[in-house]
């Protein structure tokens, strides 16, 4: 989400993730040292309460492959992920003139040829999903295309209908000024005291991003762009609050949370929709009731606050490891 919270301890409650391999099916894998590197990097952030962090794992038997992992070497970057360029998808364009965005986006993807031992094409799954949700809305295709490479993710229904009400308000040349934004969010907003407050407030703080991703390329439309980024400020602290009050509120009434019940807690699909705040929050929390875990501590300093990627009209690249799943410049 690019918060940079005040965050000492990540528990890892499982150091398996999903994935879906060549033919299409689902299956479990060890984390990566990438990957594992970026969520125990959010414990201890620089300019945070806690500059130093810790890192656990949920079961007690998992912390050895943690340090195992984490004590591995990046994988080098073997290949850069290619995206079709606004000019490019224009040209084709020409010769399709009856085709949608999506169709021909696909169709450029299907034809063309890239040397297999630099470069790959990027997953363009949420850009043909934005695609058709405005191909309704008059757009030129230039700025369709700059609206599609937004940093949102077809799994976030909230944001893509923020975004779907955005195309339609461009379209019909009128500027998305501050009070017409929040007036669809909901401002001014309230401390969450549940998780499912918690995640609509996560949601909320993704349409921001979208809102500041296109001020940078549509200033005039989106004028506001301070405006918006002070009560992004402001919601972030709103956020953190609702965090500590709702991992207090669990802690006084002693939550007996077996593993089981974290289990249907932070099911595939919950998890999918969570953000890292949330899922952090449960982990810690199962951390103080059971008192599982031995802490590792990590490195003072952090990273700083993340950033979404910018993604417009040129081509972009993406590094990948070894022959793993490519998306577009996305955080």
């Amino acid at each position: 989400m690019g918060l940079n919270l005040s965050i000492k301890r990540i528990i890892f409650y499982s150091l398996m993730k999903p994935s879906v391999n060549e033919k299409g099916e689902k299956e479990l894998e060890l984390l990566s040292t990438s990957q594992a590197l970026q969520i125990a990097g959010r414990a201890g952030r620089f300019g945070t309460q806690y500059e130093s962090g810790e890192v656990t794992t949920f079961k007690p038997e998992d912390v050895s492959v943690l340090k195992d992992i984490l004590a591995k070497p990046v994988d080098p970057i073997e290949a850069a992920g290619l995206h079709p360029t606004a000019d490019q998808i224009e040209l084709f364009a020409y010769h399709l003139p009856n085709a949608t965005l999506s169709n021909l986006i696909e169709i450029f993807v299907s034809i063309c040829r890239v040397d297999d031992s630099l470069y790959f094409m990027c997953n363009i799954e949420d850009f043909k999903f934005l695609a058709d949700t405005i191909q309704h809305v008059p757009l030129a295709l230039k700025t369709r295309y700059t609206f599609c490479c937004a940093p949102i993710s077809r799994k976030q229904p909230f944001v893509c209908s923020m975004f779907l009400k955005f195309a339609r308000q461009f379209s019909r040349g009128e500027a998305l000024t501050f009070e017409w934004v929040t007036s669809q969010l909901g401002y001014p907003f309230t401390v969450p005291v549940t998780i499912a407050e918690l995640q609509h407030l996560e949601n909320v703080f993704d349409v921001f991003d979208l809102y500041l991703w296109l001020s940078y390329r549509f200033k005039d439309t989106f004028p506001d762009n301070e405006r918006m980024r002070m009560a992004q400020r402001e919601l972030d602290e709103i956020i953190h609050e609702g965090v500590s009050k709702i991992t207090k509120l669990i802690q006084q009434v002693n939550l007996n949370t077996s593993d089981n019940n974290l289990d249907r807690l932070l099911d595939m699909r919950a998890q999918e929709r969570l953000g890292t705040r949330t899922k952090s929050v449960l982990k810690e929390i199962s951390k103080v009731v059971q008192g599982k875990g031995k802490p590792i501590p990590r490195a003072s300093g952090g990273d700083e606050k993340e950033k979404p990627s910018p993604r417009g009209s040129g081509s972009s690249t993406t590094g990948r490891r070894p022959r793993g799943s490519s998306v577009p410049g996305r955080k």
